[in-house]
């Protein structure tokens, strides 16, 4: 079965960073463009970024883009958002999809939160 768990969230300050893991197993990882979302407290589902199979083409939510990377290590089944310079406004629950833009297969989720 096609799993992806999130790993690597937690409470930071403002300008702070984070690393988020997301591990994939139950299907070929390698072969799948990836992609991150994330949902805000009361808000809707946000996305935020997609990388090729390869990991070298990648995009991003202007929301985002220049503070936070996505990146992929394909022998690891592992997909990776290094976050930084965090704003309040990143705290969220912060989801691995499986495919590009909205994916079709979610993890469950980590959780971050910018606070002072």
């Amino acid at each position: 079965e096609v799993q992806l768990e999130e790993s690597g969230g937690g409470m930071v300050h403002p300008g702070g960073s984070l690393r988020l893991s997301c591990a994939a197993s139950g299907f070929t990882f390698s072969t799948y463009d990836m992609t991150w979302v994330r949902q805000a407290p009361g808000k809707g589902l946000e996305w935020l970024s997609v990388i090729n199979p390869g990991g070298f083409s990648t995009y991003y939510a202007d929301s985002v883009k220049g503070r936070f990377t996505i990146s992929r290590d394909n022998a690891k089944n592992t997909l990776y958002l290094q976050m930084n310079s965090l704003k309040p406004e990143d705290t969220a629950l912060y989801y691995c999809a499986r495919g590009g833009y909205w994916g079709d297969y979610w993890g469950q989720g980590t959780q971050v939160t910018v606070s002072s």
